[in-house]
């Protein structure tokens, strides 16, 4: 049982640092990201670089691959989404051409490079990460034993959750966010610079997505689809928790991931994720803001 809810609890985490970006970036600047599931693959495919090219492991790929997203992020937010805002639909369906080149960039290893280095037969072959040894081992707890991997993918999360938390409430920039989430026009009258704070935001909220990625390389294949569901899964988080809410998204992506662990252990994942879309249906039915959402004036 404890094994189990280590499990949900990991999934979770992994929702959860998908979501946070995605939480930030939907409330402060209304914009549909399709292209967030990407993120976590280039965040996947940058550790199996990393660790190719570079010789650097697992633990040493996570700063790496934050700042490529980041990157990357700020880029599509000052090229594409910076032109867009006010037209959601639009958001949508230019991230979500983004999220098709980006694959077909991936598959095609067309004119990428790696810190100089390029990059020649990624293709579309399945890839895998070592994880370090240190990390490949089992903890015992009250006689269970639980995956050490698993236990810190729960860790990295509580600490960047931790981080975005101070970054948000204990910052300017993040009060700056936060005035911009209630009401971008009044913002920009008191003197915010919200065309700067949103690229912010966007490359922050990237690089978190990112990080996902190396965690989950870490424990399943990684190829150029991957990050599909994942932008589908990190929208069911913050729609459950409430748009701009941190709290709702810490406490969906747990909720959702103790669902989906607990079912998955008795049956098997494809009836999880009908359970979990069960639950997010009835959740939006009983309250369409979701659990955590503002309140309006």
């Amino acid at each position: 049982m404890l094994d189990t809810i280590f499990i949900g609890l990991s999934v979770g985490s992994v929702l959860l640092l998908v979501a946070l970006g995605l939480a930030i970036t939907y409330g402060a600047m209304g914009v549909i990201n399709m292209a967030h599931g990407e993120m976590v693959m280039l965040g996947a495919y940058t550790t199996v670089l990393a660790s190719i090219h570079l010789g650097i492991g697992l633990l040493g790929a996570i700063p790496i691959a934050f700042m490529v997203t980041a990157l990357v992020g700020y880029a599509i937010e000052r090229l594409i989404v910076s032109r867009l805002y006010g037209r959601l639909l639009d958001t949508l369906l230019a991230t979500w051409g983004v999220a098709i080149l980006l694959q077909q960039a991936v598959r095609l290893s067309l004119g990428l490079a790696f810190f100089g280095i390029t990059i020649a037969g990624l293709g579309t072959g399945l890839q895998n990460v070592r994880v370090p040894a240190y990390l490949s081992g089992v903890i015992s707890i009250g006689g269970e034993q639980v995956s050490l991997y698993r236990a810190f993918i729960i860790l990295v999360t509580i600490l960047l959750t931790l981080l975005t938390w101070f970054i948000m409430y204990r910052t300017a920039i993040g009060a700056q966010v936060r005035a911009i989430m209630r009401n971008p026009d009044m913002a920009a009258a008191c003197g915010i610079d919200v065309k700067r704070v949103n690229a912010l935001t966007f490359a922050y909220g990237s690089g978190l997505a990112g990080v996902a990625g190396v965690m989950m390389s870490g424990f399943k294949t990684v190829f150029p689809d991957m990050g599909t569901p994942m932008v589908v899964d990190g929208f069911l988080v913050v729609v459950t928790g409430g748009v701009g809410s941190l709290m709702g998204t810490v406490l969906s992506a747990g909720l959702l991931g103790q669902i989906n662990g607990l079912t998955a252990s008795v049956s098997n994942d494809i009836i999880a994720r009908a359970v979990i879309f069960a639950v997010v249906v009835t959740i939006i039915i009983w309250k369409p803001s979701g659990l955590f959402s503002y309140k309006g004036r």
